[in-house]
């Protein structure tokens, strides 16, 4: 095929991410999955765009490390903190064995990892109310994030679906344009979206215990008292006020594990920990507007780093933009 330089774009645009989580302090996990997307997308550049074929071999390899690496980057940032486990150095080793015994399998096996974790992904964030270890200011947006990801890994299985059929099709000189668009679109994908600050955002890991599937009446009664002491906490301590407030941490304050915490919140109220911590923000953030204060000022006082989730929260709660509140206000 012609050379097409997008692999290669790709690669750059990610090691910036790479380089520029590294000088932020960001996670090393996170650097790592960064630095081989980067990898992998050059990799894909050399041997489709320019028929470097030595890396031909490399490409399945390095690939499979991709979503490993990403699920453990998930869980580590928001469920527990967690060392990369045996298991998934399985996937690359059991590929690197099919490259040089059995290169037929890898059509099944390669798309079959990205299908599993990405499915895994999308399994837990679905079984999840809550993620312990995310920021509450941050909302929805990590679990949307990391959503997205995992759609983008199962897009990445399904582009050997689409060869397969090119090649049905008698249409072999599809296949380096289908295996360049989409892989670099999930390369991409994959590096903006676990980049971003809310999808890696998380502090340290409080064990939790185990809940029962059906709520007993004792259990119910115990939500209620649960929720009083930590609406107690709040008032007290305004801790909904602190931009990196988590679960973890109002579960250490009030003695609880994070799951119980979680679901007596989600039972008693009908919300999550995040929304509801956050619905105290903007109740907060309304009581300056109502005094004349800025926006910047209101969002800023009430626990929010970022203006999107500001806005987006202020919405959720108050039904209009803050903007507009404002000058109903005045």
């Amino acid at each position: 095929m012609p050379m097409f330089p997008v692999s290669a774009f790709v690669a750059a645009i990610l090691i910036y991410l790479a380089l520029s989580t590294a000088l932020s302090g960001g996670r090393h996990l996170l650097v790592t999955l960064l630095t081989v997307a980067a990898w992998q997308s050059f990799a894909v550049a050399l041997v489709v765009g320019y028929g470097f074929d030595p890396l031909r071999a490399v490409l399945p390899v390095t690939a499979t490390m991709i979503p490993a690496l990403a699920w453990v980057t998930f869980r580590s940032a928001f469920f527990t903190r967690i060392e990369p486990a045996a298991f998934h150095v399985a996937g690359p080793f059991v590929t690197l064995s099919c490259v040089f015994f059995a290169p037929a399998t890898l059509d099944v096996i390669v798309p079959g990892v990205f299908l599993g974790y990405g499915a895994a992904i999308l399994i837990t964030l679905h079984r999840s109310t809550d993620m312990p270890l995310a920021r509450l200011e941050a909302g929805e947006m990590p679990g949307n994030l990391w959503r997205a990801l995992a759609w983008a890994m199962i897009a990445s299985a399904v582009s050997d679906v689409a060869i397969a059929f090119a090649i049905l099709l008698g249409r072999a000189d599809w296949a380096g344009w289908i295996v360049t668009v989409f892989s670099s679109a999930a390369l991409l994908a994959l590096g903006v979206l676990s980049s971003r600050s809310s999808a890696s955002a998380g502090e340290a890991e409080v064990q939790s215990d185990p809940l029962p599937a059906a709520p007993t009446p004792e259990d119910l009664a115990d939500d209620a008292a649960i929720v009083e002491r930590l609406n107690t906490l709040l008032s007290r301590d305004a801790l909904y006020l602190e931009p990196d407030l988590t679960i973890a941490r109002l579960a250490r304050r009030l003695h609880v594990p994070e799951k119980r915490l979680s679901a007596a919140v989600n039972r008693a109220t009908g919300e999550n920990v995040s929304r509801y911590i956050n619905g105290w923000r903007i109740r907060n953030a309304c009581r300056l507007l109502d005094d004349g204060k800025s926006v910047t000022f209101a969002m800023l006082e009430s626990g929010f780093n970022t203006k999107s989730n500001f806005n987006r929260e202020f919405k959720r709660v108050a039904g209009t933009s803050p903007s507009a509140y404002a000058k109903e206000r005045a």
